[in-house]
């Protein structure tokens, strides 16, 4: 067994305790149909939001760690249930009464409103591509519709017709009185409306491989459940899916552990293994409410890669799978600076630390050098008082304090200067509130300004920050971190901020001084 592979059996980070777990599933032998599958599910009845992306990194992830400790194929597939019934119009589209009258047909039958595409789950699905092929992720796209319609489920679509009573009484204690009376885990695709039908089944006949139900208007109807005239509820289809593809591996929200539970029980009716499953927890808003694809209240892939690189929204979605999280705009700088301080640790760890590193989750064997010279949240707080409106205004002051540094040798550096310019301008600008500083901060403001007009340092931040902790302590400010929150609401028109010596080092002694003296006049924030 190779280094490599030892360190992966042993290591404690989670993509290699899950990969652990599949591999144990199988018994280290090769599955019949070839390889292990691992399987994401996407609803495409609301535009892709960074929950549907987080799930394919973080499955990615486990996929990556399984191929380190086995030589055995695998496969990915993202599979869209785009068969789905349209229920609910999503608030964050246009056309809200056109797509009213779509309420009810397949998903793939649904208008596009932002029509570019023949509809609007294939819309939503090009959308959840694009961005997926931007990581590079290596993944087959599955097509519920393509499936059904192709023949893909008919052998486990008449199992299930067999075992009908079966998924029947597995369903039926977990539903209320009213919707036990009309449940069916067969929808049927109505020849008259074209509606994905939630009726009960009249009869179920295995031999035939049909169903007999009532039509809205009251006619019985003798259907095929092969050949995409029917689809099947979606916790039986959840089953249906696994049992037909032989996954082994898919994980999911904290909300659909019951889900999880129906579908595994149904996927051992059909006489089928339910895949090994990690349970995360959901991602909230800034209200710390549950996001939600129908009300478009969280982040969006497009709007965080606004503000920064994928990569730190990969690394974003590494942190503890298991602990809420929210994701919210404010979350950004943080990921960032956290993720390149990975980076420069990686080039010194050994392995078993690397394995435990999240940049190696995100990048495998190919982790890039961090260029980031100067962090993410020096870079907000140097657009803040500089009030740039582009890069260029940055990289004045950057390279005066990192003069190797360039646009063409640093392109990490500079795309996070035009990002931080754009988040500063979206995000803290709006925000910003100066406050006048006390009596006795006036005091300490002017002796700061003093000790910066006599500096002879040069632009050492860690002497700069002496400097800043001197004066904080000869005008015994306690505790010492209120002289810095001063410092930050004062000067910068926030409540926290970046180490401030450093923050003099890349701004400059001068232009410090000259900021101390817009504060001290009231001049800041008009």
């Amino acid at each position: 067994m190779s280094d490599l592979r030892e360190a992966g059996m042993n290591s404690k980070a989670w993509p290699f305790e899950e990969a652990r777990r599949v591999l144990k599933r199988i018994q280290g032998k090769t599955p019949e149909k070839g390889y292990v599958l691992f399987q994401t599910g996407y609803g495409p009845s609301g535009l892709p939001h960074l929950g549907t992306f987080g799930e394919v990194a973080r499955t990615t992830m486990v996929r990556r760690a399984f191929e380190i400790i086995s030589d055995i194929p695998t496969k990915l597939i993202c599979f869209s249930d785009d068969m789905d019934g349209f229920r609910k119009v999503p608030t964050n589209v246009p056309m809200q009464d056109e797509l009213a009258e779509d309420l009810n047909l397949p998903l793939t039958k649904v208008r596009d409103p932002f029509g570019t595409h023949e509809g609007f789950a294939q819309h939503n699905n090009a959308r959840l591509q694009d961005f997926l092929d931007s990581y590079g992720f290596e993944y087959d796209f599955a097509s519920s519709t393509e499936y059904y319609q192709s023949g893909t489920f008919d052998d486990m679509l008449i199992k299930a017709c067999w075992e009908y009573q079966k998924i029947m009484d597995i369903m039926l204690p977990t539903l209320g009185e009213e919707r036990r009376a009309t449940y069916s885990p067969f929808l049927p695709i109505s020849p008259k409306t074209g509606h994905v039908l939630q009726v009960p089944m009249i009869e179920v006949n295995p031999k035939e491989g049909t169903v007999v139900y009532e039509e809205p208007d009251g006619e019985r109807v003798e259907m095929a459940v092969t050949g995409g005239n029917i689809k099947m509820q979606w916790k039986p289809d959840w089953a249906l899916r696994w049992a037909a593809l032989g996954v082994d591996y898919e994980m999911s929200g904290k909300d659909l552990i019951d889900s999880v539970t129906q579908a595994s029980k149904i996927c051992r009716a059909l006489g089928k293994r339910p895949p090994e499953s990690l349970t995360y927890e959901l991602f909230n808003d800034e209200q710390g409410q549950k996001i939600s694809k129908s009300k478009g209240n969280g982040l969006s892939m497009e709007e965080w890669l606004t503000y920064a690189s994928p990569e730190s929204l990969q690394y974003f979605m590494y942190q503890k799978p298991k602990t809420a999280k929210r994701l919210h705009f404010d979350v950004i700088p943080k990921a960032v600076d956290e993720y390149h301080q990975q980076l420069r640790a990686y080039a010194d760890q050994d392995t078993k630390a690397r394995l435990a590193n999240p940049v190696f989750h995100i990048h495998g064997h190919n982790v890039p050098t961090s260029d980031m010279v100067v962090p993410f949240a020096m870079l907000l707080n140097l657009a803040s008082v500089s009030a740039a409106e582009d890069k260029d205004q940055l990289w004045g002051f950057i390279q005066r304090y990192a003069p190797e540094a360039a646009a063409d040798t640093h392109p990490g550096l500079d795309a996070a200067a035009g990002f931080a310019v754009a988040y500063y301008n979206d995000h803290v600008k709006p925000k910003k509130t100066y406050r006048a500083p006390t009596e006795d901060e006036v005091k300490a403001l002017v002796d700061l300004q003093d000790r910066l007009k006599a500096w002879d340092g040069g632009l050492d931040a860690d002497a700069l920050q002496s400097m800043v902790f001197a004066v904080g302590k000869a005008h015994e400010i306690e505790p010492l971190r209120n002289w810095f929150t001063t410092l930050y609401e004062v000067l910068l028109g926030a409540s926290q901020g970046p180490r401030f010596g450093g923050f003099i080092a890349l701004f400059g002694v001068d232009e410090t001084i000259a900021l101390i003296d817009d504060a001290l006049a009231g001049k800041l924030g008009q």
